[in-house]
């Protein structure tokens, strides 16, 4: 949403009559950090020369360059996952989590009535681990699938994760086709002969009857920062100290800007942030399922419009101040669903958010885990999947800090069948998986 960022808040800003910040978040510093820790990396560089060419970004813009820039972004030449990395995501974690989600996707999929293909597209898959469990999961209920064609989509902005993701996934067994002009700018087959593209925008891949992913994909999206005060709302910026030449700080915009227009008129919180990417993307996923049918699930640290502020940076696993030597941290801001919702328009019925341990014990991760233990004798084993579901139930860790959110045609809850060549003419409503007890049928 560049737009937003573009034109109206140069102009307002251009002679750069800012207002001191004067709050401090939670998670983050308004950049008040000793100037001998503040490492001056080629980001920063970067931003220091934007902010002078054209006047304080915002919050939204810094972001986007800090962690998409193709030359210096800090997604775009690293692998910052897993225990070598800033950060470790569920799939890292455990197998399970991996696991219930295939089994919701064909729970979906039979209950909309086994249509004979699919397309699964995951979101920014990270280094490819959750996909490589949900196949797993399909080839090992391959009676049930073998006369379903399914293909793999990946949108990922990334070359070095994307290479990460063909090597997860086909083991480089079968030659990559690449072709970086193209929408489609990397193909291959998988370890079990299913079909993938890599797409860099989710407009390009294919309007057809697909299941979506979406997992700790929308905290990374760019967000806009408002701050209520005596003169209404006004956004948050980010500007050079004038204090200290290679140092970032946080400033009020003297008046209003463009993407205030996102903020609820009846919105009672004094400090809150807006993701218009965010709500694209939902508009987009909204308007393929109402169209084709499929359904999307979405899993993300986040909160239904209650918190305030969420902006924060992640190194070496970590908590890390987002001013601080930009390019060598992830940032990430909680998602909030009840944004999601509204952005659906009623073109979908979406269910949730609940919390992860709902979500995962309705899938039967206690059954699961049982499985597993009783099929090891390896100490080191068991305790490592003890401490696994331990990480992903706990309330004081993912357990509740972690949610779900559904997409699903309107059809799905009433029962109707929404695609004219499925092979079972009329499904019977169940409850949707995860969000009610799972029904196989």
């Amino acid at each position: 949403m560049n737009f937003l960022a573009a034109a109206g808040v140069r102009r307002l800003c251009a002679m750069r009559a800012v207002l001191p910040c004067l709050w401090r978040g939670k998670y983050f510093s308004s950049g008040n950090e000793p100037a001998e820790n503040n490492t001056v990396t080629p980001m920063l560089r970067h931003l220091i020369y934007k902010i002078k060419s054209t006047g304080p970004i915002t919050v939204a813009e810094y972001m986007k360059e800090v962690l998409t820039n193709p030359a210096k972004g800090y997604y775009m030449n690293r692998d910052m996952l897993g225990e070598e990395g800033d950060f470790i995501t569920s799939p890292e974690i455990s197998q399970m989590f991996g696991e219930l989600l295939g089994i919701w996707f064909i729970s979906e999929w039979i209950a909309a009535g086994k249509n004979a293909a699919f397309q699964l597209v995951e979101l920014g898959p990270g280094k490819g681990t959750l996909l490589g469990d949900i196949l797993r999961v399909f080839s090992q209920l391959g009676s049930l699938l073998k006369n379903c064609d399914i293909s793999l989509h990946l949108v990922e902005v990334s070359q070095k994760l994307s290479e990460i993701q063909a090597l997860t996934l086909t083991e480089e067994k079968v030659p990559l086709e690449r072709n970086a002009e193209s929408p489609v700018y990397m193909k291959a087959v998988t370890k079990s002969g299913i079909p993938v593209s890599w797409y860099r925008d989710l407009q390009d891949v294919p309007k057809e009857y697909s299941f979506y992913l979406a997992h700790e994909f929308f905290d990374v999206l760019p967000v806009h920062k408002f701050q209520k005060t005596p003169h209404g709302w006004r956004e948050v910026l980010v500007d050079i100290d004038p204090q200290v030449s290679d140092k970032l700080r946080f400033v009020l915009a003297p008046c209003a800007t463009p993407a205030e227009a996102f903020i609820q008129n009846d919105e009672t919180r004094d400090h809150v942030e807006v993701c218009p990417e965010a709500g694209v993307v939902i508009q987009e996923l909204s308007q393929r399922i109402s169209l084709t049918g499929g359904a999307a699930l979405i899993a993300d640290y986040g909160h239904d419009g209650t918190k305030t502020d969420t902006f924060r940076g992640f190194c070496g696993h970590r908590l890390h101040d987002v001013l601080t030597a930009p390019g060598t941290a992830d940032l990430t801001a909680d998602v909030d669903f009840s944004y999601l919702r509204r952005m659906s328009q009623g073109k979908v019925a979406s269910l949730g958010p609940i919390e992860q341990q709902t979500f995962l014990r309705n899938m039967g991760i206690d059954v699961r885990l049982k499985i597993l233990l009783d099929k090891t004798d390896d100490p080191s084993l068991r305790q490592q999947l003890l401490q696994g579901y331990n990480m992903l139930m706990n309330p004081m860790k993912m357990g509740e800090r972690f949610n779900f959110l559904a997409l699903v045609p309107h059809q799905r809850l009433h029962g109707r069948n929404h695609q004219t060549n499925a092979r079972q003419s009329k499904p019977s409503p169940s409850p949707v998986a995860g969000f009610g007890e799972l029904a196989w049928q």
